[in-house]
């Protein structure tokens, strides 16, 4: 939940051009930190969560690498911007598929997660961060990077 909240912050941040290095860097570090802990949990065979996690991973490492190695120079900007950007979105869609798991109204609505409310609030989300990955790339243009 941290990650999600500390990404929603650094988003609007990068909306307005403002790298805001302590939002992104806790989203950073909070949404490394999950994917990460996701691998400690006992589990027979790789599992989709795992297959998310490494995603994320990957993703999260060209973002950190782009924002703190590169300082968003150059190609290293919209790299950052569309990599941060969908790290956030797999930390929604995990959130999104356990809210349908946990909450029991939810779960009343798609007990199996192949139901209309399920698909909708899924794709929704999905379009969602699509046009912010998309209007971050445009938008997300600082002169420099602030403190670093």
């Amino acid at each position: 939940m941290i990650g999600i909240a500390a990404g929603v912050v650094a988003a609007v941040g990068w909306l307005k051009a403002d790298p805001s290095r302590t939002s992104t860097a806790v989203f950073l570090a909070a949404t490394i930190l999950t994917s990460v802990t996701g691998f400690f949990f006992p589990a027979p065979k790789l599992l989709p969560s795992h297959i998310v996690g490494l995603i994320s991973l990957a993703m999260l490492a060209l973002a950190t690498f782009a924002y703190f190695g590169r300082h968003l120079s150059s190609i290293w900007r919209p790299i950052f911007a569309i990599t941060a950007v969908l790290s956030l979105y797999l930390n929604v869609f995990v959130l999104l598929i356990q809210s349908f798991l946990k909450i029991p109204l939810l779960t009343s609505w798609a007990p199996t997660q192949t139901e209309p409310a399920f698909l909708v609030v899924q794709g929704s989300a999905l379009v969602v961060f699509i046009v912010l990955a998309i209007l971050t790339t445009v938008r997300f243009r600082p002169t420099q990077l602030a403190a670093i």
